[in-house]
């Protein structure tokens, strides 16, 4: 009878290897439950070509070998001396490189699939890349893997280039950009975190959606690496598998394979360049190696386009509560408020427009048109922000009636539809002819209006409120309706793209439903444009969701996505308490709503001045490069206080708290990575002196007192000898 334990294969392990091939990464079904062999093992062999990427932050060797193909051999975080990758222990079957099916056949950067062609370093601005060239043997591909690093920041970012080399189309599916293992240590000692990098959740895991960030790491010694997709929205897919081999995890960033399927069709002398990926090491509670630190600036260094060099403006929009009504003489007074206020940007949402998707202004509301409320603007010293939808437009606008053959088909071949506030819309298909249709517009509308910002809004690939996802019209640059998913995505890049080439300093606001999902942000969206409308919290009552609902979803995004990207609307600047709404706003890119008329004159002049005071301090601090969510930050509750730090390296920066309705009496902020000195404490609500403090008062606790009269405070931090 022959031995049960070498020929029965574990239910998981099944699973597990039948997701490795469908991401591509197994090549062939017989390495089902199987251990690797010694000589199986990644680096055993010799006579390889190798490369070292890297800086004084992290370094990653990568090996060519005839037989083997290319891995990664090593990889340490320099400033922690910690290897996390070990030459010689990863299984190959989790060290593939890079994997994906062409016409139907299993390619992989590990293996015997490629040959190299060159190999070759060139400088950025900021870092330095590598590119591996590869040519497959039997099919007309050349494969470039692209690796990055940049000055200051423990990560690799990583990219494939995937080009024809023939005249016949290749079909590219089951992508995956980065497919490694690292090693943390034991199984029972490694930890994940999740939808975004905050939710514990088991090692054998499919990253989806909200997975933009995710966390691994040792939970003894803090060694981790987090692992951040640009894959935009629904196409991402994460899969860790930890439970696999007791001295890796498997790590594979990919677009889908089956909810929101990837497809791509590549012509001859075509190029397809993936989206990239990001490893960034770091080590917990490590001074500034923890990601508090490393990952706020890493993201808005590196991942944010240009808001972060200069801090965002503060952003008022009139979509609440004035919604469509919003008219001229509204809009004047509004003007007045908000210049008093010190706002930077006014928005005028949906109303403005005579028809979704043309730029004639509504006269009606707007005699005259823009140019009353453009030179209002100009003499409160503000821009002009307009709302434009992308791609849900008016059958009556001219790209409609000229080219019907541009909109989105559902699979019945009708035309898709979403509903608007104006009503039903057509939705053009981004992956068309449409999309430069969009860019021209929008184009024209920043110059026609000189705009310093443009909310673009509404359905494109998948409407956020449950309409079906893609295009299945013929005709269009997608071959099919799984081609047409990502082909969208990069239909809205390609918009924003040409905006950009004209219009460099304009700030483009790609909104939650743009992406497709409720309070979606990624660093696919993020390489698209500057910021995101996160969502719509309701905030039109002293008792609604309000601030409460917005600091939830800061915390939780804070920890992967950087904060000056979020627009997190509605708040109201005229509900109660303005304090609470000032200093939720702080937290985030600042946008405001409401009916600023109400606000008092004392009001406007409180906003005015502690507006000013939030600009001078991030002028002055790059708070960027931190955020550390306080007390009860996880799900803030009614029953508990909690708040947020923002914090440059230097220790400058603020600190919010919110007593909510908890009835206590004091917040005991704990900030054990504060950086090393003493710092004084003042309130900028109240004007008092906090008093001066030392890293163990950090460590223990700093108390800082809350009431009825004061339930919210927020605190500037400056070193004691600053």
């Amino acid at each position: 009878m022959r031995d049960a334990g070498k020929i029965l294969v574990s239910r998981r392990k099944l699973i597990r290897n039948g997701l490795l091939i469908a991401a591509g990464c197994v090549g062939k079904p017989r390495a089902f439950g199987l251990r690797s062999r010694p000589q199986d093992l990644v680096g055993a062999q010799s006579a390889a070509d190798s490369w070292t990427i890297g800086n004084d932050r992290i370094e990653r060797k990568v090996t060519f070998h005839p037989k083997t193909g290319l891995f990664t051999e090593h990889m340490s975080d320099l400033s922690t001396h910690t290897d996390l990758i070990v030459p010689g222990k990863i299984p190959v079957n989790m060290a593939r490189e890079f994997a994906f099916q062409c016409n139907g056949q299993r390619c992989a950067g590990a293996g015997s699939d490629f040959e190299l062609l060159s190999a070759g370093e060139s400088a950025l601005a900021n870092g330095k890349t590598l590119t591996i060239r590869l040519r497959h043997k039997s099919l007309a591909l050349e494969v470039s893997a692209v690796y990055s690093v940049y000055d200051g920041h423990p990560a690799i970012r990583k990219h494939l280039v995937l080009r024809n080399t023939g005249t016949v189309a290749l079909h590219l599916s089951h992508l995956n950009i980065e497919a490694i293992g690292v090693s943390l240590g034991a199984e029972n000692e490694t930890t994940l975190l999740t939808q975004y990098g905050t939710i514990p959740r088991e090692i054998f895991y499919t990253g989806r959606s909200e997975d933009a960030g995710l966390l691994l790491d040792n939970g003894l010694s803090g060694a981790g690496i987090a692992i951040l997709s640009e894959v935009p929205g629904y196409m991402k897919r994460t899969e860790i598998a930890g439970w696999d081999n007791p001295a890796c995890v498997g790590i594979g960033v990919l677009y889908d394979t089956d909810l929101m399927p990837f497809e791509r069709t590549v012509g001859g002398g075509e190029a397809f360049v993936t989206a990239s990926t990001s490893l960034v090491s770091f080590r917990n509670r490590d001074g500034f190696h923890d990601p508090h630190w490393l990952l706020p600036s890493y993201t808005a260094e590196v991942l944010m386009r240009r808001v972060n060099a200069q801090g965002p403006p503060w952003i008022y929009n009139t979509w609440e509560p004035f919604q469509r009504g919003i008219n001229r003489d509204t809009a004047l007074e509004l003007i007045d408020a908000a210049g008093t206020m010190g706002m930077d940007i006014f928005t005028i949402d949906d109303g403005w427009q005579q028809d979704y998707g043309d730029n004639g202004v509504n006269l009606t509301s707007f005699p005259g048109g823009l140019k009353p409320i453009q030179d209002a603007l100009e003499a409160k010293g503000m821009r002009l922000g307009l709302w434009i939808p992308v791609a849900a437009i008016a059958t009556s606008t001219p790209d409609y009636r000229n080219h019907p053959e541009w909109a989105a088909t559902d699979q019945q071949g009708e035309v898709k539809t979403t509903s608007a506030m104006a009503g039903d819309m057509v939705v053009m298909c981004m992956a068309s002819a449409y999309r430069d249709a969009a860019a021209d517009r929008i184009i024209d509308a920043i110059q026609r209006f000189s705009l310093a910002y443009v909310k673009l809004d509404l359905t494109t690939v998948f409407n956020a409120y449950g309409e079906a996802p893609g295009c299945w019209a013929k005709g269009h640059y997608h071959g099919n309706w799984a081609e047409s998913l990502n082909l969208i995505y990069e239909g809205i890049s390609h918009m924003t793209g040409r905006i950009y080439d004209k219009h460099p300093d304009v700030l483009l606001d790609l909104t939650f439903e743009v992406w497709g999902q409720k309070h979606v942000i990624d660093a696919g969206l993020l390489a698209a444009g500057d910021l995101d409308w996160l969502s719509n919290v309701d905030d039109s009552r002293p008792d609604s969701a309000g601030p409460l609902q917005a600091r939830q979803l800061l915390y939780q995004r804070s920890a992967s996505m950087p904060v000056e990207s979020m627009l997190i609307g509605n708040l109201h600047a005229d509900v109660p308490s303005i304090q609470e709404s000032f200093a939720t706003a702080i937290g985030s890119a600042p946008l405001l709503l409401g009916d600023l008329r109400k606000l008092s004159a004392a009001d406007r002049q409180w906003y005015r001045e502690k507006i000013s005071w939030f600009k001078n301090l991030r002028r002055g601090a790059k708070i960027s490069e931190s955020f550390f969510p306080l007390g009860s930050w996880l799900q803030p509750s009614p029953a508990a206080w909690d708040g947020f730090a923002r914090l440059a390296r230097n220790g400058r920066g603020v600190i919010a708290v919110f007593r909510n309705k908890s009835q206590e009496d004091f917040a005991t902020v704990r900030l054990p990575l504060m950086p090393a000195g003493k710092y004084k404490l003042h309130s900028v609500f109240t004007g008092k002196d906090l008093g001066i403090f030392g890293n163990s008062d950090w460590i223990h606790g700093v108390r800082v007192g809350l009431s009825d009269a004061e339930p919210v405070d927020v605190l500037e931090v400056e070193p004691a000898n600053g």
